[in-house]
């Protein structure tokens, strides 16, 4: 496997390759020698698979068995998959493979044998074992990666013959791969359909290791304008995709987001005809996954989002949802405001909020005291189910308008700066019968009626004093 001059493609070469071809999609598997598998780290990331991969026990493993197993190894592992829209056929087992669109070409699965395999070769470079352990994800060893590749390339030529002691330092174990490309890259349709499918395939393939809903979506496009929307600062600290890295988990804004998206009025259909009904209030705090699930089926409604032509990914094409989005990247700021202020309010009104035991709990030992979203610091850390309710009833806040975009009714924060005591006020009353259990409070329906009563109730109030000056 090497690169060529003339352009960005890289040669597969295949030991004993077979081939299977079944309606427009060819399959070509066999073992490819470590290292002729080295340029392959090269050209490609894990842009193309649902999840980067993270160094942990599976990768020990593998590393492992290359170690002590080499001529074991193919055997043991399921190998590599690779989807390219665009190669050709050479002589000796070879394939020049172009992946032209790195979002859905490249590694499909087998991000973790990657991940193992790259370690294994550096660590034949002489990089010490303790500058290895510190790659924890993707993204690091992708940088140590790119600072040794010379040295990898040397150790490389170095392996370029089979040891005749068969010892287990060199680069000549046999990995499997498996290569998918179209059954005719000259037919427009076939390449179509091909490139179409491979999507699909990826999160088929990754199945087996509980592909999460938000990776999928994330290859979609189907975040991109909430990321977008979001600001910088946190944007960057949201692991967008599985293993990525990141302090805030994409399921926690997804969750935020149906306060607004909720107010969707009609809502529309998912993929599969079916109306896409907003998550339980309560299911906000308790089942992300269902909110993740919820937000996969409505993006991908037609009458939201659309195809980006030869890339396929979609794009967000509806106003009203784009509305919606506008007001959920407000909402993590919105929910530090009041994580922030709760306790203080609660405390004022008699209550004595750091005796509560969750609370309790929660701060003991604790040396950081900071905003769940933008790390400002506070006086206590606050159990996510006193918050949630709490933010749910901003909803209240919120309206359609004819056209079915969604908007604010009035401006949140001069709101929650005159209202908020009197809502915790109202809010108050149903913890004591909750045993003020975060856990109860998080999931009863009850707290998020009350909240949103409450929210509903103050903001009337405050129209009411507005239309009487």
């Amino acid at each position: 496997m090497e690169h060529t001059q003339a352009d960005d493609s890289v040669i597969i070469k295949f030991e004993q390759p077979a081939e299977q071809t079944i309606r427009g999609i060819t399959r070509i598997s066999g073992f490819v020698k470590a290292r002729n598998f080295v340029p392959i780290i090269d050209a490609l990331d894990l842009e193309a698979n649902p999840r980067s991969s993270k160094v942990g026990p599976v990768t020990a493993a593998i590393r492992e068995s290359i170690i002590d197993t080499p001529d074991e190894f193919p055997f043991k592992t399921k190998g590599i998959l690779l989807g390219a829209a665009d190669y050709e056929r050479l002589e000796r087992g070879r394939f020049r493979v172009v992946f032209a669109d790195t979002e859905t070409e490249g590694i499909l699965d087998g991000g973790h044998n990657t991940l193992a395999i790259g370690l294994h070769v550096l660590g034949m470079t002489g990089i010490p074992e303790a500058q290895l352990r510190k790659v924890k994800l993707w993204a690091d060893f992708r940088d140590l990666w790119n600072e040794n590749r010379g040295v990898v390339a040397s150790t490389r030529s170095a392996a370029s013959e089979p040891r005749k002691d068969h010892a287990t330092d060199d680069l000549d174990f046999l990995i499997p791969v498996e290569l998918i490309v179209p059954e005719d890259v000259d037919d427009p349709g076939i390449v179509e359909a091909f490139s179409a499918s491979l999507l699909e395939i990826c999160a088929a393939r990754n199945n087996n290791v509980q592909l999460k809903a938000e990776a999928k979506a994330n290859q979609h496009g189907y975040y991109d304008d909430l990321r977008a929307l979001l600001p910088a600062e946190l944007a960057g600290r949201v692991e967008w995709k599985t293993n990525d890295g990141g302090a805030i988990k994409v399921a926690d804004l997804l969750a935020l987001a149906w306060i607004p998206l909720g107010l969707l009025d009609p809502m529309p259909r998912d993929e599969d005809g079916r109306t896409v009904e907003p998550p339980l209030p309560q299911n906000i705090y308790r089942s992300k996954g269902d909110c993740v699930t919820r937000f996969e089926r409505l993006m991908s409604s037609a009458d939201v989002t659309g195809e980006i032509p030869g890339v396929y990914r979609r794009e967000l094409s509806s106003r009203q949802v784009k509305s919606a989005l506008e007001i959920a990247s407000e909402m993590p700021a919105l929910y530090d405001h009041i994580y922030a202020t709760f306790p203080k309010i609660y405390n004022e009104q008699g209550g004595k909020y750091g005796r509560i035991i969750a609370v309790a709990k929660l701060n003991a030992g604790k040396r950081s005291k900071v905003t769940k979203y933008f790390g400002a610091k506070v006086d206590y850390n606050s159990p996510e189910g006193f918050i949630v309710p709490l933010v749910y009833g901003l909803k209240a806040l919120m309206e359609t308008t004819d056209e079915g975009t969604v908007r604010w009714r009035t401006p949140p924060y001069p709101f929650l700066e005159r209202s908020l005591p009197a809502v915790v006020k109202q809010f108050k009353l149903l913890l004591a019968p909750l045993q003020y259990d975060p856990q109860k409070v998080g999931k009863a329906p009850e707290t998020y009626e009350l909240a949103y009563n409450a929210f509903e109730t103050e903001y009337l109030r405050l129209v009411s004093k507005e239309a009487h000056r």
